[in-house]
């Protein structure tokens, strides 16, 4: 749904893109779009054999953040709605306890399957939080989505 600043109608979503990073700079949304707010979500299991609540049970952080992704999807999809219609993105990141440091590389590993690609060229407007603990102690990567549409949808 969204356009480039350079082409656009009247009605349409514009993302500003200065930068050469995969984060639109800004984001115009006009009247006549509902908004929707997605509660975060983090990875599903992956592994259940592994201890409840546990790393093990979810991967490392690039694991993770495509578990998040797609599980915001799937939420979306269920929504009639696409990762294309996101506006706006909070990720919360804890750091790897091996490492001790954010993997930022990680999550952008699978950030750019979702965001940025000849299939889904729209980026939203995004912040990454470096943030001490998330609910669940085995997430490293928590992902909270704001999503546009016309409201003659």
């Amino acid at each position: 749904m969204g356009v480039s600043a350079t082409a656009h109608a009247q009605s349409d979503i514009v993302r500003h893109n200065e930068a050469t990073f995969p984060i639109a700079s800004a984001i115009e949304v006009p009247a006549g779009y509902s908004t929707i707010f997605l509660s975060g979500m983090g990875a599903p299991v992956i592994n259940p054999k592994a201890p409840a609540k546990s790393l093990d049970a979810y991967g490392n952080t690039a694991t993770q953040t495509e578990g998040a992704l797609k599980r915001i999807e799937d939420t979306l999809k269920g929504m009639g709605l696409t990762m294309g219609d996101v506006v706006q993105m909070h990720i919360f990141m804890v750091a790897d306890p091996q490492t001790k440091k954010l993997d930022f590389d990680g999550m952008m590993q699978s950030y750019t399957k979702f965001f940025g690609t000849k299939v889904q060229p729209n980026l939203p407007v995004r912040s990454a939080f470096g943030v001490a603990q998330l609910a669940n102690p085995g997430w490293l990567v928590e992902i909270e989505v704001v999503a546009v549409r016309p409201s003659h949808h």
